[in-house]
This record gives C-alpha cells, sequence and structure tokens, in this order.
C-alpha cells in the first residue's frame, strides 16, 4: 500500500525504522530485529540506506521481506554519491521488489568523494523518481532547520521546492520539544505545503549517542529533557525507561493536538518500540 492513502485513511499512525546491516556477519541479528518490530504490525517500516550506498543492497532485501510479513515498507534512497545509472538500477530493484514507497534523501557525501555529482540536491531526485512512474515519494525535513541552511526560513523555501518536485509527504527529523514542530507546521503551511508532515520521535535510550545525533541533525534538546540526561545519563536501565517514558509523553501529546502521523526512530530496537506501542494502547 501506498503511505499516501495510509495517512489519509488513518486518523492515528504510528511507523517505526530500521537499518541494515553494516556488514554481512551482523545479517542475522538486524533481521532479528526487523523481525520483532514487524510483529507489532506498524502502519509502516521505513529502511534506510547506508552511508554511500555501502550498506544499500540490504536495504531492498530488508523492505521486501517487511512487505512479505504484511507489513507496508518505506524504503530510503540517497543520491549524493550516485550518477543517474545507479539511480535507475535502484529503482529498478525497488519495482522488482513490489516496493512502492521511498523516502528520497540527498544523503551525506562519503568521506574523501572527489568526483563529481550528478545529484546536489533531493529535490532532483524526487523529480527523477517521480518522472520514472508510479512510486509514493516521501522526503525529509528540519524543524530547527538543516544544519547547512542559513536560516530555517532559507530551508523551507528549499523544502517547497522538493515538495513541488512531487513529494507526497514529508517526515521530519526527530526534535524534543514538541511546540517546535507546532510551529515548524504553520511555516510551513504559510509557504503553500500542504503534504502530510509526520512527526519524527526519538527515544533516546543511550545518554552518549545523543551528542553525536544531535550534532549531526542540527536539532536542540529541550530543558526538561536535558534534566532527565544529566540525571539518568549514567544508568542504562534508569535512561532507557525515561527515555520511552519522554517519547511516549511526545507522542501522547501530539495526537491530543491533531497531529495524524508519528514515526519513531526505533534504531533496531523492537523491545524499545514494544514498549511505547504498549504505552499507546487505547490511544491509537
Amino acid at each position: 500500500m501506498k503511505i499516501s492513502e495510509i495517512l489519509k485513511n488513518n486518523p492515528a499512525s504510528l511507523s517505526f525504522e530500521v537499518f541494515p546491516p553494516k556488514t554481512s556477519a551482523a545479517r542475522e541479528s538486524v533481521f532479528a530485529a526487523v523481525g520483532g518490530i514487524v510483529g507489532l504490525k506498524p502502519a509502516f517500516i521505513s529502511v534506510t540506506y547506508g552511508a554511500g550506498g555501502g550498506t544499500s543492497d540490504y536495504t531492498v532485501e530488508i523492505a521486501e521481506y517487511v512487505k512479505d510479513a504484511g507489513v507496508t515498507p518505506l524504503a530510503h534512497l540517497s543520491c549524493i554519491s550516485s550518477d543517474h545509472a545507479d539511480v535507475r538500477k535502484k529503482l529498478d530493484g525497488l519495482r522488482a521488489a513490489g516496493i512502492e514507497n521511498i523516502l528520497a534523501l540527498r544523503g551525506d557525501l562519503p568521506e574523501g568523494f572527489s568526483g563529481n555529482l550528478d545529484y546536489k540536491y533531493a529535490s532532483e531526485l524526487v523529480a527523477e523518481i517521480k518522472a520514472y512512474g508510479d512510486f509514493c515519494v516521501g522526503g525529509a525535513c528540519y524543524p530547527e532547520g538543516h544544519p547547512e541552511s542559513a536560516t530555517l526560513f532559507s530551508d523551507i523555501e528549499k523544502l517547497k521546492i522538493k515538495v513541488d518536485a512531487g513529494c507526497d509527504f514529508l517526515t521530519t527529523q526527530m526534535f524534543f520539544d514538541n511546540d517546535i514542530y507546532y510551529s515548524f507546521l504553520a511555516k510551513v503551511q504559510a509557504e503553500g505545503i500542504r503534504v502530510p508532515v509526520i512527526a519524527g520521535i526519538m527515544p533516546v535510550t543511550n545518554a552518549a549517542s545523543i551528542k553525536r545525533i544531535t550534532k549531526l541533525s542540527g536539532c536542540s534538546l529541550s530543558t526538561r529533557f536535558k534534566r532527565i540526561l544529566d540525571r539518568f545519563g549514567d544508568n542504562p536501565e534508569a535512561m532507557t525507561k525515561a527515555g520511552i517514558a519522554y517519547a511516549t509523553e511526545q507522542i501522547i501529546d501530539l495526537y491530543a493536538n491533531g497531529i495524524r502521523a508519528v514515526h519513531v526512530y526505533s534504531m533496531n530496537k523492537p523491545a524499545v518500540a514494544a514498549a511505547i506501542k504498549e504505552n499507546l494502547k487505547g490511544i491509537i
């Protein structure tokens, strides 16, 4: 099923994200984790794309596994170090596997890359996928602005170009203060962006990783969440429970304010995904 239809017909959807193995040795454990999340029957599962395409072959394999298990997959596709022939080959593979949904991303340039770029912006990839035909295409957006953008407003102007190129929906980078998301929604709507904007939530269960994640994503930590890190960051069990509780509260607030779709960056952690879904029993 196309995600545009899921978002249209579901008053409160919950989806999760998984990532492919970095090496063939990790394949079995990754598929076991994916299977655990598939068993939760989310609205859809997104499957990330390895940096520079290094593990991208597993993206299609995992997406096909998710589809065959009865859950809608969303395959990520990055273009920054690809040429048009590479992208066409990936699209052929996705179509052959019966994958209908693609999250089109520019991606990060691999370290040491010195070649020419066929794609500079994700909007170019979106347009190419749409020209290829019959995919539902999503795009990423940044409620606090892309780290490379001078201002949030200039970033939203670029986002409008991406949407006009053919995005059917958007998914936000993580945020830890819902008011940032609500403010962002008002700004993108004022810019004329009318596609669904799925709220991206990350349950932080490892305090050591959050500094790196926030640096890469450009998102900030709320004062309330900083207190949680300060109090529980050195206690893994307590941090896991607090991180799940904080994410759950964010999600409940989003649904209470009429947001119809939430995407959880579950990081191949079926126990975390299951705990969040259990916390939302009776709400969705």
